[in-house]
């Protein structure tokens, strides 16, 4: 580990010399991560990419995609497409990402699962905004508003998710 990676400790998530309150997935921590169990899978996870809502907030770096409206992520293991964005139509089960709440306004990807998803192991991990302190996510971290703004803000190319 180095103080560029995102440690997930059991007070929240360690970076560069931060603690961040975060919440994690309802099913709690596990190293056999499923589709639905609902689990943040242990493990060290690249940073893959960055999307956010260009009407709801800045470019936070300057390599952060768009959200545009029609944006999804397919979460159906029987489909080619799982584990990937998808535009709509899509009649496949998927996840909007462009939301009429701010859950997804600012979304930081990672590596789980891709880019060559095994079907059943659960899609994308990523780190977004919460819903409250505490709230359990589907399996995702969940950081306060701002903490993740600032997350997005220092993070670079070297820096990893770790969730021992």
């Amino acid at each position: 580990m180095t103080p560029q990676d995102l440690v997930l400790t059991p007070t929240g998530l360690r970076f560069r010399g931060r603690r961040l309150p975060c919440s994690i997935g309802k099913g709690g921590l596990s190293a056999r991560k499923r589709e639905g169990d609902g689990a943040t899978p242990r493990g060290t996870h690249r940073i893959t990419g960055m999307l956010y809502r260009p009407d709801r907030m800045a470019r936070p770096t300057d390599w952060a995609v768009p959200i545009r409206p029609g944006d999804l992520w397919s979460d159906d293991p029987t489909h080619e497409d799982y584990n990937l964005m998808v535009r709509v139509p899509y009649p496949h089960s998927h996840e909007a990402l462009r939301r009429s709440d701010p859950l997804y306004d600012l979304v930081i990807l990672t590596d789980w699962n891709w880019p060559y998803p095994v079907k059943g192991r659960g899609s994308a991990i990523f780190i977004h905004r919460w819903r409250r302190p505490g709230y359990p996510t589907e399996g995702c971290i969940a950081l306060h508003p701002a903490h993740l703004v600032w997350v997005a803000r220092h993070i670079t190319y070297k820096t990893r998710l770790v969730v021992p």
